[in-house]
């Protein structure tokens, strides 16, 4: 799915095998693209904690998400992973 929103700010996330949260997702912004460089997990909310169980992202891919204002992102694995806030 592509969609037709402009990139606002975009925030680099790096773990080295446990789960670290990007900055709280800014005031109307819904939706994010997440980036990784290598295979990760994420988990989204207000105080989220990635894990293997998570949702799975390979290397080298990005996906879309709907999100809330105040939460975050989380990623697992040894990557760097790009959160990236859309305004429409």
């Amino acid at each position: 799915m592509h969609l037709a929103m402009k990139p606002k700010s975009t925030e680099k996330v790096t773990s080295s095998g446990t789960s670290v949260q990007s900055s709280a997702i800014s005031d109307n912004i819904f939706y994010v693209r997440v980036a990784a460089d290598a295979a990760c997990h994420i988990e989204i909310g207000v105080n989220p904690t990635a894990t293997t169980s998570s949702i799975y992202l390979p290397a080298d891919d990005y996906e879309y998400f709907k999100i809330s204002p105040g939460e975050k992102v989380a990623v697992i694995g040894t990557v760097n992973a790009y959160v990236t806030e859309l305004t429409e």
